[in-house]
């Protein structure tokens, strides 16, 4: 937390206290009303908060809180919270951040997404979402979402990708052979019963009648 965002949680929490002493002393009912009793709520809910794998890439998503006016978002790694990304609304401007190459932030009038591209094993951990609430005070914080990713290695898909058609590779030449060691046997076979009319034939060849040559007459 930042030294600003401190400094409006403890403004917020000094007038919820001044509140409970002037009701304390005057009775007066409604000064310290929801905004002080609501102020470790969030106006996001767990269950609107979606993760998603779409197209090779996590998408973050979550609907803007209602009725606030300045507000950020901030997607942590680790169990450490280290910030990864950040995007910060208000009525005049939207400010993104980013530490890390991998995450990308974009948001429209209804919702806020975080976007985690090219992802390998170095980057399998816990993301936690946070939601900070600065206009109208009080200020909230609450974490909204934490996710556990596993992300297969690219390489590991490689590798694997290389192995099954070696596989296959090897199963194209292994029925290539057993056609070439089929062809070469009937291809064999034929020569074999073509030699073997070939001699019957010449058996018979100097047994075939021949015709006594005629003696011519006086």
């Amino acid at each position: 937390m930042s030294l600003g965002q401190a400094g409006m949680k403890a403004v917020a929490v000094t007038f919820c206290v001044l509140c409970f002493q002037f009701e304390a002393l005057y009775g007066v009912d409604g000064c310290s009303s929801c905004a002080c009793k609501n102020i470790d709520q969030a106006h996001v809910s767990d269950g609107e908060v979606m993760v998603e794998f779409e197209n090779g890439n996590f998408h973050f998503t979550f609907p803007n809180p209602k009725s606030v006016s300045e507000f950020s978002m901030t997607l942590f790694k680790g169990r450490e919270k280290k910030e990864i990304c950040a995007i910060h609304l208000s009525k005049e401007r939207v400010i993104s951040k980013s530490n890390v190459t991998y995450c990308q932030t974009q948001n429209s009038s209804s919702s806020t997404i975080f976007i985690l591209k090219n992802l390998g094993k170095k980057h399998i951990d816990v993301y936690t979402c946070c939601l900070e609430i600065f206009l109208p005070p009080p200020y909230i914080e609450r974490c909204l979402k934490e996710t556990f990713l596993y992300i297969q290695d690219k390489e590991d898909c490689f590798s694997l990708g290389l192995m099954l058609w070696i596989i296959i590779g090897v199963i194209i030449f292994a029925i290539s052979c057993v056609c070439c060691v089929v062809a070469c046997c009937l291809r064999n076979k034929n020569q074999k019963c073509e030699s073997n009319s070939h001699e019957y034939n010449s058996e018979y060849m100097p047994m075939a009648a021949v015709n006594a040559a005629k003696k011519p007459r006086i």
